[in-house]
């Protein structure tokens, strides 16, 4: 073929929106569909799920679409490629097939280590419930030169989704590390949906059609190369931003690693060249690390949290009092394993409004014991009603606990693993190994949920705080900006567009502007230290890389352990992480008076 191979996504997660894939198919002429169902949190429940029926583990939402769907792209020849296999995607290319539509299913295999976690390092304790390594493409790509019409995984990179097309449609091989790390970066644009083409985007004014935003579509050229768009008539935006501000979303390091190659962030070019038309080019890729990224996700116990409403006058000693109570009800905060406080104030003096002069008080408790954190606690809230602090009342009745997991990075070698495809009829095909870099650093093992193996590059790291200094001393620090230069006090984003997002115990944000002249002020102004201070006391004693990325006018501002155990495990409000970007967008902060 020497023309694009054009991909369509119809799903950024599962659970998005399940007419997106008729949408897709009848929105435009397109050769591959595909969808995201995959994420670290999404094997947690996929694996609840194959626990209670072992037939499960797969997302059942991609079997509805294809119910709806399947027999239209065969009509019009279009390729079906999605992770939805999970945990069991033998048990989804079944069921495909017994939709009754004459497919030709196949399905990838051999990222599921729960049988065979001897070579995974560090070395796994216990036995989680779910552990999977990260395959690449070529599996997919197999699949499709095989004459297969449909093609689910298991965990697959999200990439992979566009990478494997790629490949079969061009014809490229395991070497052609450019190609295919420019084929990394259309799948990782699209990957997450609707968030290409507006969903989530900072610069709200710049959309001026705010129907739902048609799903992305990617244009791979043979060099890999490529144009994101979206089909005529649908609403959002493709715009710079809004690709700049997916290829920023839940990355590290500039070198961005991946089973089928090395993909460097920082060679990335965008460009408009059109209506809703924008193109990636230049982007270069090098050999892969020796070792594939695993996640492993464990039953970490049990959870409950109540959300007590302070109103008015005295909050912090009101909130103080109810803390205070309440765990003298439960017989001591000792009784759990964990316990996490958090006072939210969203009142303000005087209010104009009743609600505007509230604040909750958010206490989560966690433990081994299911009855120690399911109605004993949630109801020993309530005993605080009559006999606790004045307007006492909660967000919510009292609830039962639930489970949560625990997530963990973790890395394996490549040849530990077998990458296997299932041909439709039956036929098993292992795919070989590529050729792989220099070995990479291990995971962390200091209880962090960093994405394993990713290189960090010289940047400005800055030590954890040791004073006991809040987002206050952002008014010091930063104040020593103001020599020699008209500045004026703004929120950050008056100039600067950002996205955030989880990577395991990590939080990511991705900040960009659209001019030199504010990039050159951005790299030097967003340290570690002043992403610390504007980010609050939360990160005082975290870790935080800041990585530049020229090409796109970026920063890429990683901040360690922020999660904790990940999405499933966090206690924080925002537990993964999507509202840090715009936080930091809020923050007032002197601007040089020639960028605006």
């Amino acid at each position: 073929m020497t023309r694009p191979v054009v991909v369509g996504n119809c799903s950024g997660f599962y659970g998005d929106r399940l007419r997106a894939a008729r949408e897709m198919v009848e929105g435009g002429p397109i050769d591959v569909l595909c969808g995201d169902y995959l994420a670290e949190l999404t094997m947690l429940i996929l694996a609840k799920a194959q626990a209670k029926d072992p037939d499960a583990g797969y997302a059942k939402t991609f079997l509805a679409q294809m119910r709806d769907v399947l027999a239209l792209c065969l009509e019009r020849g279009i390729k079906v490629v999605s992770n939805a296999g999970g945990l069991n995607p033998a048990g989804l290319a079944a069921a495909i097939e017994a939709l009754g539509t004459g497919a030709r299913v196949a399905y990838v295999e051999g990222d599921d280590l729960r049988g065979s976690l001897g070579a995974v390092r560090p070395p796994v304790e216990g036995k989680p419930v779910s552990a999977n390594a990260y395959l690449g493409g070529w599996g997919i790509a197999e699949a499709l030169s095989a004459g297969a019409d449909v093609v689910v995984t298991g965990r697959v990179t999200d990439a992979s989704l566009v990478v494997g097309p790629a490949a079969w449609w061009h014809g490229w091989s395991p070497a052609d590390f450019d190609a295919l790390a420019g084929a990394v970066v259309a799948g990782h644009v699209i990957e997450c949906g609707p968030q290409a083409t507006g969903g989530n985007y900072s610069f709200l004014s710049e959309i001026t059609d705010r129907r739902y935003p048609g799903f992305p579509i990617a244009e791979v050229a043979a060099d890999g190369s490529s144009v994101i768009t979206k089909h005529p008539g649908t609403g959002g935006l493709v715009s710079v931003g809004t690709v700049t501000a997916q290829l920023l979303y839940e990355i590290g390091a500039p070198a961005y690693l991946g089973p089928d190659c090395t993909t460097h962030f920082d060679t990335i070019a965008v460009a408009q060249v059109g209506e809703h038309r924008v193109r990636i080019s230049g982007v270069r890729g090098s050999a892969p690390p020796p070792t594939l990224k695993v996640a492993l996700n464990d039953a970490g116990g049990y959870r409950n949290t109540m959300t007590l409403v302070l109103t008015g006058l005295d909050v912090e000693a009101k909130a103080a009092w109810a803390e205070e109570l309440l765990f003298s009800v439960l017989g001591g905060r000792d009784r759990f394993a964990e316990v996490d406080v958090r006072l939210l104030r969203f009142d303000r003096p005087d209010a104009p409004a009743n609600e505007q002069a509230t604040a909750h008080l958010r206490i989560t408790v966690k433990d081994p014991d299911p009855r120690l954190v399911g109605r004993a606690f949630s109801n020993a809230t309530m005993e605080l009603a009559l006999g606790g602090y004045a307007g006492f009342h909660t967000t919510t009745p009292p609830t039962a606990e639930s489970a949560y997991g625990v997530y963990r990075p973790a890395a394996v070698p490549r040849e530990a693993v077998t990458h296997t495809v299932v041909l439709p009829g039956g036929e098993r095909r292992v795919i070989p190994d590529p050729e792989v870099g220099a070995p990479v650093a291990p995971p962390r093992t200091d209880g962090a949920s960093a994405s394993v193996a990713e290189v960090r590059v010289d940047a400005p790291v800055a030590p954890p705080r040791t004073d006991s200094a809040s987002a206050s001393g952002a008014e010091v620090r930063i104040g020593r900006q103001r020599k020699g230069a008209a500045l004026r006090d703004l929120p950050l984003g008056t100039v600067c567009g950002a996205r955030s997002g989880d990577k395991g115990g990590d939080a990511n944000i991705g900040v960009w502007v659209r001019t030199e002249a504010e990039y050159a002020w951005l790299r030097g102004f967003l340290t570690a230290d002043t992403a610390r201070d504007l980010l609050g006391p939360e990160v005082a004693d975290l870790e935080i890389e800041v990585h530049a990325l020229p090409n796109l006018k970026a920063l890429n501002v990683v901040v360690h352990d922020i999660l904790g155990a990940g999405v499933a495990s966090s206690t924080r409000p925002d537990p993964q992480a999507k509202g840090l970007g715009e936080y930091l967008r809020s923050r007032v902060v002197p601007i040089p008076e020639e960028l605006l």
